[in-house]
């Protein structure tokens, strides 16, 4: 079925139409340059920005779709799907408000789409054409790595996922904007942080903490990884930096940081499953750094691992939601009650919504 998808959890407005996996057109307008004076998403404009650019954003998709007659109008759109959660709660409202809208008026089931599956399904996302011709296979294991969230999921079956282990507070994105921002860098930061890092051949000079190494959960912890920085950039840990001096250093060991946290909780995760495919999504999954080392892993564990094929699919986008939603009307899951759906600012992979 052709399922028109719309995504608006953060700062980017997304409309995608998919088939299958495969995304027949696709447009993301970006809010980055709103919120980057700022140094971070700021709500109230977020849904400004949603508001006047939804419309927009589902013509254009719609156009294109048309232009490359890929579908001929609105009714060969057989579903709707939308995000409602988690993310920002004004954010995630224009999408459902806009969803319910189109869900209503040309009369089709609305199917209501949790973020994080989104993330999940992101490396076998396709192009209108087929490619690349994945395949999900189940059982697999997925590393969800984002500004928002840090996840090792087993994704069991379609629609059975269990959460093997997660950051017990920041998530390993968020720690790298924070970095990112004590250094005097700009927003997001983590692909600032990846670039210094590559300037400095991903060095590990000041091998800052590991959190919650000994422990043996898969759960992983940032928040005392950034207190540390902090307080070493000011001098109070017995070492004197000069930032503009050791800058690429400073971004570079503390990447080093986060993805040997990362990585080592992860094998945790390949080992008690033992899951020989693996699939890693999310706006950190685009590091150049993290996938040559997680192919390494892969390689040592005799695994294959997937990468969203694409740049924009590491990001929020609504294809991979469309994907994701594709797979949940394979099993009749859509939304009951449409007036009933609402958003779910933090809601859980794995506890399916139920309107």
């Amino acid at each position: 079925m052709n399922i028109l998808a719309i995504d608006t959890s953060a700062d980017e407005t997304s409309v995608a139409i998919t088939n299958g996996f495969r995304v027949l057109s696709s447009t993301i307008a970006s809010q980055i340059r709103s919120h980057n004076v700022w140094g971070g998403i700021v709500p109230s404009i977020a849904k400004l920005a949603h508001v006047e650019r939804i419309d927009g954003v589902v013509e254009n998709t719609l156009r294109i779709a048309k232009s490359k007659k890929r579908i001929a109008d609105t009714n060969d759109i057989n579903a709707v799907a939308v995000t409602y959660g988690p993310g920002l709660s004004i954010a995630l409202e224009v999408g459902i408000r806009k969803a319910k809208e189109f869900a209503t008026k040309w009369k089709l089931p609305l199917i209501a789409v949790n973020h994080m599956k989104g993330h999940l399904y992101s490396p076998f996302v396709q192009n209108s054409k087929g490619n690349p011709p994945r395949t999900v296979l189940f059982p697999f294991l997925s590393l969800l790595i984002s500004g928002g969230h840090t996840q090792i999921v087993l994704a069991k079956d379609n629609g059975v996922y269990e959460i093997l282990g997660e950051t017990v507070d920041d998530a390993a994105g968020e720690a790298l904007d924070k970095a990112a921002k004590m250094l005097g860098l700009g927003y997001p930061g983590g692909p600032i942080i990846e670039q210094l890092a590559r300037e400095a051949g991903n060095s590990d000079t000041y091998h800052f903490p590991r959190p919650m190494m000994r422990e043996e959960s898969a759960n992983m912890s940032f928040s005392g990884l950034k207190t540390h920085m902090f307080y070493f950039l000011k001098g109070e840990k017995g070492v004197r930096v000069d930032i503009s001096s050791d800058l690429r250093k400073l971004a570079s060991s503390f990447q080093e940081a986060v993805f040997d946290s990362v990585l080592h909780k992860f094998e945790k995760g390949v080992i008690r499953s033992g899951v020989k495919v693996w699939a890693v999504g999310g706006g950190v999954s685009a590091n150049k750094r993290l996938r040559r080392r997680l192919r390494a892993l892969a390689k040592t564990h005799h695994a294959q691992v997937y990468f969203p094929p694409y740049p924009y699919l590491c990001g929020d986008n609504a294809a991979m939601i469309g994907v994701a939603a594709h797979l949940m009307a394979s099993r009749g899951d859509y939304v009951s009650d449409i007036d009933a759906l609402d958003r779910v600012p933090r809601a859980r992979l794995g506890q399916e919504l139920s309107v």
